[in-house]
């Protein structure tokens, strides 16, 4: 695995240079802090992006959704883009053009690969099933062949992109440093509620440890 991603004409940043960041611990930390992410593709010379969720193991990146998917089916073997963002906070200035946000994100190019092996396939499933519910997927009832065939994964090698980090106050212009303006942060961050359970519940089923202490 390459600790620095290189730098191409696809992932250099044109402005704001310190907010890149192209070595693999940032990108892989926001990666793994947050599973939703969105996928752009092109069918037929136009733009589609389709929101899904992302996981990551070791140098590459998975999604999954239906085989009969016009998005997958199309984006098997092509061109992707995938990319992740987590807001942080609204950043306030003293004028309209200086507000921002603090966010962290991560934009990654390559060629979406589907997994062809039954065995391998899965195993990334369980693998994305227990990455966020440690040990959920040997709970439930096994998966039918039909379960399988209804669904595609596709995974990328994480080899072109970049991230992108946002943090602190408003960089306001010099002389508005004096104007009677509230400037400053409005933090945000995602909280994760009581486990609402289903109706349908069998009296007595336990609520399971990976549910209690499940955390973004």
């Amino acid at each position: 695995m390459n600790e620095t991603l290189e730098i191409t004409d696809r992932t250099r940043l044109r402005r704001s240079h310190e907010r890149g960041h192209f070595d693999r611990t940032t990108i892989d930390q926001i990666l793994d802090a947050q599973p939703m992410c969105s996928v752009g593709y092109v069918i037929d010379g136009k733009p589609f992006v389709t929101p899904t969720l992302q996981w990551r193991e070791g140098n590459h990146v998975y999604w999954h959704g239906s085989s009969a998917s016009r998005a997958l089916r199309n984006a098997r073997d092509a061109q992707v883009c995938l990319s992740v963002a987590i807001l942080d906070g609204f950043v306030l200035a003293r004028s309209g053009m200086h507000h921002s946000v603090n966010s962290r994100s991560v934009t990654l190019f390559g060629t979406a690969l589907k997994v062809e092996n039954p065995e391998e396939k899965l195993e990334k499933l369980s693998r994305f099933v227990n990455g966020l519910f440690p040990g959920r997927y040997e709970s439930l009832r096994p998966d039918h062949a039909q379960d399988l065939k209804a669904t595609m994964v596709l995974g990328m090698e994480i080899s072109e992109g970049s991230a992108k980090i946002r943090t602190g106050g408003p960089k306001d212009e010099e002389e508005d440093y004096d104007l009677p303006i509230w400037a400053g942060v409005i933090p945000v961050s995602t909280t994760v509620g009581e486990p609402v359970p289903d109706p349908r519940n069998i009296d007595g089923v336990p609520l399971p440890e990976h549910v209690q202490s499940f955390r973004l």
